[in-house]
């Protein structure tokens, strides 16, 4: 019967590697580039519209950035951290052994530092104008967070399918944009209702820098959930334990 016997916790030791460091540097920036782009986009479309990031064109808007956003993000990192850029991702992936925990750890504190960092520049480049925290529209607690879990399932699903699996093959050449394609379509699915996070990282930076933890814990709750599950059902059914482990770099 299969068994998760890859999840390992690791070696405080970690932190102090230059190869885990240098990872988790990777996910600051890649994070950093990632929210910038996307939180950016939204303020922009509020700036010239003065309307709200939620009509068909601001959904549309958000769509775009993010999904052409979290392209590069994951790009640029994916030969050093794997480019995660999303805690929810990287949950996901020790979930099934792909990381250990304690390299989890300090992948999550670098990508929730660089989503703040983002929104900290956004805020002063811009004059002040707000980083808005992710918010429920006409939907309540519970659905929001099961829209965030579906939503997270779907975008940790095809990170393991495009970029983990080991038998990815060439598929891997287009992990990057199957990412960021479906990040895209969940914004146009779910964004009207919750903003489509599916990444703790890019809500904790707008609400830490505007101070507005209305419902934000079913921004963490909903990805980790769905994150999580993914691995779960990925690592089960579709991944041999037959393979050997995944070497360093793939992680």
């Amino acid at each position: 019967m299969p068994r998760f016997h890859r999840i390992a916790v690791g070696q405080y030791e970690e932190f102090r590697q230059p190869g885990a460091i240098k990872a988790a540097a990777a996910e600051l920036f890649s994070t950093l580039t990632f929210v910038f782009a996307g939180q950016g986009s939204g303020m922009a479309f509020s700036k010239i519209t003065k309307g709200g990031p939620t009509s068909p064109p601001g959904l549309v808007a958000a769509a775009l950035a993010h999904g052409f956003g979290l392209f590069v993000a994951v790009s640029v990192g994916a030969n050093i951290s794997g480019g995660h850029v999303n805690p929810a991702v990287t949950f996901g992936a020790a979930i099934g052994g792909n990381l250990t925990l304690v390299r989890a750890v300090l992948y999550i504190i670098a990508q929730l530092l660089g989503s703040t960092v983002a929104c900290i520049l956004l805020a002063f480049s811009t004059g002040g104008l707000t980083t808005t925290a992710f918010a429920l529209s006409g939907v309540s607690v519970w659905s929001a967070f099961v829209f965030e879990i579906v939503m997270t399932f779907g975008l940790v699903y095809t990170v393991y399918a495009t970029a983990l699996d080991p038998k990815k093959g060439d598929i891997g050449i287009i992990a990057p944009i199957a990412i960021g394609l479906i990040v895209g379509a969940n914004i146009l699915a779910g964004g009207a209702f919750t903003g489509a996070s599916m990444n703790p990282a890019v809500s904790f930076g707008p609400a830490l820098v505007s101070w507005d933890w209305t419902n934000h814990w079913v921004y963490w709750a909903g990805p980790l959930v769905g994150g999580g599950l993914a691995g779960v059902v990925y690592q089960l059914i579709f991944i041999s334990h037959t393979h050997e482990p995944l070497p360093t770099g793939d992680y």
